[in-house]
């Protein structure tokens, strides 16, 4: 058994050496703990600090490509190197290394595909009145689009197994937290939650500059993946709605007529007419998003296969006879 600790790091050369220390180096039923570091273009002394701490394996970005990026890179690594656990953390030491064994202790007892380190947001004193609100709706709205019931979803310290790693599919270019829960609770791949505390804050926040630009995006992200996952809920119950706000004209109109109302109301009906046009044209859109849909579940089955077969290829020892001379 193979565990993979990916590290994503943008000039974290303050705070790197306190994660990698906390890092355990044992866990029962692991056989090899291996540290990845994903260094995302930084420009301090990132890299160093890690070799100077025994790390050998990275992935560089030469530049800046984003935390879903860095996340979706080091997958790719750990499973082409035959990781059977991906741990994520991050490099400003926000998370308890020393809970990595409780993370993945569900994994391999079978009990879960993915384990979401829970950071009981209520309790952590940096975050203001508003922002642990906005933590708790959140997840409550990611929760319904995942028919999952987590205390936390935007919680970055997880644990993947390999399987759960190969039919996950990370697209979104902001952040992978909320995507991959509402694909995993479409996919019906078991999540569970393992309560943590964090530790004190080093730095502020590089994914967004302000929470308006966090809760643009995380609600992005968040739409974009319900729409893949249950398109027709969505643009039929669009479509209920005009077709509801386009029956209010007409009954309008019948009313008025019925009293003898001598007023022109070609206004009722004309408004009528385009709400119950977009009534039709969002059912219309529901079935061919649908079935866009069924396709993509098919293409996704599709790269599952070429994923296994990729990774089990890469992790293969390949040997070489010599020709008899």
């Amino acid at each position: 058994m193979k565990v993979f600790v990916q590290v994503p790091c943008l000039n974290e050369e303050q705070t790197l050496p306190d994660v990698l220390a906390g890092i355990p180096t044992q866990i029962p039923g692991v056989d090899e703990i291996v540290i990845l570091i994903i260094d995302d273009g930084s420009t301090d002394r990132t890299l160093e600090v890690a070799r100077e701490f025994g790390v050998t394996h990275f992935v560089h970005h030469t530049r800046n490509m984003g935390l879903a990026r860095s996340f979706r890179d080091g997958v790719h690594y750990a499973l082409s190197q035959g990781a059977d656990i991906v741990v994520n953390t991050d490099g400003d030491n926000q998370y308890p290394q020393n809970r990595i064994a409780d993370l993945v202790q569900p994994i391999l007892n079978g009990e879960a595909d993915i384990v979401i380190g829970d950071r009981q947001t209520h309790k952590i004193a940096h975050f203001s009145r508003g922002k642990k609100f906005l933590q708790k709706v959140g997840s409550q709205v990611v929760n319904l689009a995942a028919n999952t019931d987590l205390p936390d979803a935007a919680s970055g310290f997880r644990a993947y197994s390999r399987k759960s790693l190969i039919q996950l599919n990370v697209v979104t270019q902001f952040s992978y937290c909320m995507e991959t829960i509402i694909q995993a609770g479409n996919k019906r791949l078991k999540i569970a939650s393992v309560e943590i505390d964090t530790n004190p804050k080093t730095r502020e926040s590089r994914l967004f500059s302000s929470t308006g630009q966090h809760v643009s995006k995380s609600a992005q992200a968040i739409l974009r993946s319900y729409i893949m996952f249950k398109p027709f809920v969505l643009f039929a119950g669009l479509g209920l709605v005009f077709l509801v706000a386009g029956l209010i004209p007409f009954v309008r109109y019948a009313i008025l007529i019925t009293m003898a109302d001598p007023g022109n109301h070609i206004q009722s009906l004309i408004l009528g007419v385009v709400l119950i046009a977009g009534a039709l044209i969002s059912f219309t859109l529901g079935v061919l998003a649908d079935l866009l849909r069924t396709n993509r579940v098919l293409l996704e089955e599709t790269l599952e296969r070429l994923k296994e077969m990729q990774y089990t290829q890469a992790t293969k020892p390949t040997s070489f006879t010599g020709f008899d001379r």
